[in-house]
């Protein structure tokens, strides 16, 4: 078995059929197979599966995780999954057809262990005014990723879990998904795929973004409101928070720092300098509302959610002692 596409589910059966639809456009040479990890759905999910099944152009397998987490149901599949090369997505996506395709072909040409691709918007309702085209900020709120038409390594860089594919050696080499820190119901926690990147670093595993590797994921209405944006920020605060307690990593800039936490000055569990950048960031705020400058204001507001989401979960773990920048904690298989 060449490819394996593993998509975790989630009460979705309405949207992963049309999902399964997309799969079933796939032009792929080599033998592949699709697997599908219900992670307790309420829905009909397990029977849309069963009936795609009927007559998938590929064998097309159901599975069920009873732990809750999207990381758990991918690690799932991934202990089952019979091929070479792993990718995974979403319940809520499109495929291009040439997708598993360009995936083998960047993994040869780049000589990486795995990818990260695009991830191009498919609007359920108006994009407001706040959430800009391009990339910015807000295209993680939605998982959306565009990083441009060329490839570039996943050193400064992360990708998002809707579009990536690996050799099945690196999962080997670096471990499966951690739980604890990805998306589960009742939680927008989400810094699972750069922990796992971190690991896959220490483990001295390339990773790249590949342009030619493209999803379109559907961005549904209920999450193209600030509020949602608001709490999304909160929660990715406490996700940052909770990577920085295990691993070191700057919460602002965790590819790209150089500082050893361990020997930065500390408030409340928070490295001192934090306290001024959101203070900052409370008056450029003020200062956008003045001008009447509602995007800018906005952008300042989330960052101010961010911040009150370190605050809540390093408040918690404020006496527990910051790991150094270059211990790597390296998890077991879930």
């Amino acid at each position: 078995m060449k490819f394996s596409v593993v998509i975790a589910t989630y009460n979705r059966a309405e949207e992963l059929v049309k999902t399964l639809d997309s799969l079933r456009k796939l032009q792929v040479a080599d033998p592949w197979e699709v697997l599908i990890v219900d992670n307790n759905s309420a829905d009909n999910t397990k029977e849309v599966v069963l009936k795609a099944a009927e007559d998938f152009p590929v064998p097309l397998r159901y599975l069920h995780e009873q732990q809750q987490g999207r990381s758990a149901a991918l690690n799932t599949g991934i202990k089952a999954a019979k091929g070479e090369i792993i990718a995974t997505t979403d319940d809520d996506v499109r495929v291009d057809p040439d997708w598993l395709t360009n995936a083998e072909r960047a993994l040869q040409q780049l000589g990486c262990d795995y990818l990260g691709g695009k991830a191009l918007p498919i609007w359920s309702g108006q994009r407001p005014a706040w959430i800009p085209e391009g990339r910015s900020i807000h295209w993680a709120v939605i998982a959306l990723l565009d990083y441009g038409p060329k490839p570039l390594p996943l050193d400064d860089y992360v990708a998002i879990g809707v579009n990536m594919v690996f050799r099945r050696e690196a999962f080997e080499r670096a471990g499966l998904w951690d739980n604890t820190i990805g998306r589960k119901a009742g939680t927008l926690l989400g810094q699972e795929v750069r922990e796992w990147c971190s690991r896959a670093r220490a483990a001295n595993l390339k990773g790249f973004y590949s342009p030619d590797l493209v999803v379109h994921h559907v961005i549904p209405a209920d999450r193209l409101t600030k509020k949602y944006f608001r709490k999304w920020f909160y929660w990715h605060g406490i996700s940052r928070a909770i990577l920085y307690q295990t691993k070191g990593l700057d919460m602002e800039s965790p590819e790209s720092t150089a500082l050893d936490f361990s020997t930065v000055p500390h408030i409340a569990g928070i490295p001192r300098y934090m306290f001024r950048t959101y203070l900052q960031s409370f008056f450029s705020m003020i200062s956008a509302f003045v001008r009447a400058d509602q995007a800018a204001a906005f952008e300042h507001e989330l960052g101010l959610w961010f911040f009150a989401g370190v605050v809540k979960e390093r408040w918690k773990d404020r006496r527990q002692p910051i790991p150094p920048r270059r211990d790597l904690v390296t998890l077991q298989d879930n």
